[in-house]
């Protein structure tokens, strides 16, 4: 990569649109900075999406609670409270249910916080703003991260805006090392392949989604086109981004791709990767074959976050019919680059009115 700064400026571009949430007032102030570190990244958004969360008040939740009191509070613990009239204590033993700050979700955001806190790489401006948000969290404990069920979390309508920042601290928690001291993390210096394959292929369905609102966007399932009626067993297709006209009658379907190296090979022999084009060539097949024979266009295209390789894929293949491209993607240009080569797909595939 060449310039390290400008893609971790667009990595926040690229989570507004992955965590729409992201892209309300008070956010533009992160859009409009620049960071050297991936720390900084993350403490920015934490903060300001913090700040926005305390300014409509932290999520409270029921907390079973069981304390020994002098009048009744819900139920009654019989063996508690014979146990406090055996010590000549005149309290009852109850068992109640509370509001309270201390849940799942806000010990998730004081965890994140208090590991940027710590974090030698995170500024000095970004640790003072850090501390000034903790008061609010003195009643919040903080939790293991590798305890945390990301896909049995409490969310609801009345805890929604916690969404993009519960968002954060997973990818956030995702980079961290465990070090020699336990219940100590360290923070990977940069995303990892497998997050940042995350964070595009979800800015590309959200670019599209936002910003071309005349298409049909989907990550949609495409069925196999079987004779037999038969699909027991048959791995699941589902596309990372799907394109549609109004009409119906026009596809692109693409397959979003974050590899450290675009293509397989060594010394001048270069290929694309066989199972990447497969997987690719049956998509576009099987959606052929389930739409009304005639005047239909289904196409692919693999789009890969180009790297520094001298080699690069950008061809168009015709195969049996359909067209199925190979392409990259230059994250290490100003975003406003980077949105003109996706609406530059856009208006090759479907003309320009549809760019």
């Amino acid at each position: 990569m060449r310039d390290k700064s400008i893609l971790i400026n667009n990595i926040y571009h690229m989570l507004s649109y992955a965590l729409p949430s992201l892209r309300p007032a008070g956010m533009e102030k992160v859009s409009a900075q620049r960071f050297d570190n991936i720390h900084d990244l993350f403490a920015a958004m934490l903060v300001q999406g913090i700040r926005r969360q305390i300014k409509r008040g932290l999520y409270r939740g029921y907390a079973n609670r069981h304390e020994s009191l002098p009048t009744v509070r819900g139920k009654i613990d019989v063996q508690g409270t014979m146990r406090d009239r055996l010590a000549q204590r005149q309290r009852v033993s109850c068992e109640f249910d509370e509001l309270c700050e201390n849940n799942v979700l806000n010990q998730i955001i004081k965890t994140a916080a208090t590991i940027l806190l710590y974090q030698s790489d995170t500024s000095d401006t970004y640790r003072r703003a850090l501390k000034q948000i903790m008061p609010f969290f003195d009643h919040v404990n903080t939790i293991d991260p590798s305890n945390i069920r990301w896909s049995s979390l409490p969310l609801h309508r009345n805890n929604h805006t916690y969404r993009a920042l519960l968002g954060i601290c997973q990818l956030l928690f995702a980079g961290l090392l465990p070090t020699e001291h336990a219940g100590t993390y360290r923070l990977q210096s940069f995303l990892g392949d497998r997050q940042m394959h995350y964070i595009y292929e979800k800015f590309l369905l959200g670019y599209y989604r936002k910003e071309h609102p005349e298409l049909v966007v989907s990550a949609a399932h495409i069925p196999w086109a079987v004779d037999n009626g038969l699909t027991t067993m048959l791995p699941a297709m589902r596309s990372d981004v799907m394109l549609e006209n109004a009409a119906g009658d026009t596809v692109l379907i693409i397959d979003a791709k974050y590899y450290a190296r675009t293509m397989s090979g060594n010394y001048d022999a270069h290929t694309i990767h066989s199972a990447n084009l497969y997987q690719m060539f049956a998509y576009v097949k099987n959606k052929a074959a389930s739409m009304e024979p005639g005047n239909r266009t289904v196409s692919g295209m693999l789009l890969y976050a180009r790297t520094d390789e001298e080699a690069q894929p950008d061809n168009s293949y015709l195969m049996q019919g359909d067209m199925i491209s190979v392409r990259t993607l230059d994250l290490n240009r100003e975003f406003p680059h980077i949105a003109a080569q996706l609406d530059a797909i856009v208006a090759q595939h479907f003309g320009k009115a549809a760019a």
